[in-house]
């Protein structure tokens, strides 16, 4: 089983916000959006999840 949480900068508790859940997967590292749970989830390696959160703190578009 999977235990999501929420991030901690994804915005207020409210329908309207832009939430994203975190989750620790052998190693990995699952996201997901919390208003659409059942959606599904992206996977991503450790490290490219660190670069991610790198890129996205400088602002960078990621197309």
């Amino acid at each position: 089983m999977i235990t999501w949480r929420k991030a901690s900068h994804s915005g207020s508790t409210t329908a309207q916000s832009d939430c994203v859940e975190l989750a620790q997967v052998d190693g990995a590292v699952a996201i997901r959006d919390s208003k659409a749970p059942d959606a599904g989830h992206l996977i991503l390696a450790a490290d490219a999840f660190a670069r991610l959160v790198i890129r996205v703190k400088q602002d960078d578009a990621i197309v």
